[in-house]
């Protein structure tokens, strides 16, 4: 399937493979939430934020949509929690609560502070967005969000704590859906690998699926896959989504050898 065949915009990134619109600017639905996750993993890698501070919700926390908080009875919760919450199931509540303690413009400081220009949160989640609000929760480019996921899947200090987190993303159904692994090991994990691992962070809304992660086999691919459509073409998106992750697949396995080019273009 070519990219001109599906029922919508398709834009990749994948480093050492290749691109397509990389430096679209597109809606990124709940991957924008990798932004708030970084800080929070800078701040507690610096000192900075205490991962056992307790953060009582409150009533403008509450969101619908994705996660568990909605409907769970506790209040109280420590940084870590929101955290983990926010990359496993991309809680909407932990993911306000937590953009309350941090503050959006130390996020944008952050996200500034690792090369990304074009890629940021605009607000907080809304469930409903009305018309007098930011258009969307956050914006971005499959190149700088690869550029993003090469950077936590590198050498830096707090990298590792975020690939955790990333780890336990319960959503393998987009890019990873074509990556044979084990969805429940979230134990970050190093190169070389006999078998392939995965670690991602999604986002979905209406006429938006965005897939952004790393896979680990004989070596370390990066990935940054986003998607815009009309509401009910979603899931040709994906399927379109799928072909890149096994390209990715076939590059990150144990036997793999540089593979053609079959990705949508």
């Amino acid at each position: 399937m070519t990219a001109a065949a599906l029922p919508g915009l398709l834009a990749y990134s994948v480093p050492g493979w290749g691109e397509h619109r990389a430096d679209e600017v597109l809606p990124l639905a709940s991957v924008g939430k990798l932004l708030l996750l970084a800080s929070v993993a800078q701040g507690f890698a610096a000192g900075t934020l205490d991962p056992d501070e307790p953060i009582a919700l409150l009533d403008q926390d509450y969101s619908a949509g994705s996660g568990l908080l909605l409907k769970l009875s506790a209040r109280d919760w420590t940084l870590l929690d929101l955290a983990r919450l926010t990359a496993s199931v991309s809680d909407n509540t932990a993911t306000n609560a937590l953009l309350r303690r941090i503050g959006l413009e130390r996020v944008a400081a952050d996200t500034a502070a690792l090369g990304l220009r074009h890629t940021r949160i605009l607000d907080r989640i809304r469930e409903p967005r009305l018309p007098e609000h930011p258009p969307t929760f956050a914006v971005g480019t499959a190149r700088e969000l690869a550029s993003l996921v090469g950077i936590v899947a590198g050498d830096r200090e707090w990298g590792p704590l975020l690939m955790e987190w990333m780890a336990g993303c319960l959503d393998r159904s987009m890019v990873a859906a074509a990556v044979p692994h084990d969805p429940e090991d979230a134990t970050v994990r190093e190169l070389p690998l006999s078998r392939l691992w995965v670690a991602n962070k999604t986002g979905t809304d209406a006429g938006t699926r965005c897939d952004v992660g790393v896979v680990r086999g004989a070596r370390q691919v990066c990935y940054a896959v986003l998607s815009r459509c009309s509401a009910g073409d979603e899931f040709a998106m994906v399927q379109g989504m799928r072909t890149i992750g096994a390209a990715v697949a076939r590059l990150a396995a144990p036997a793999a050898t540089t593979p053609g080019r079959t990705a949508p273009q």
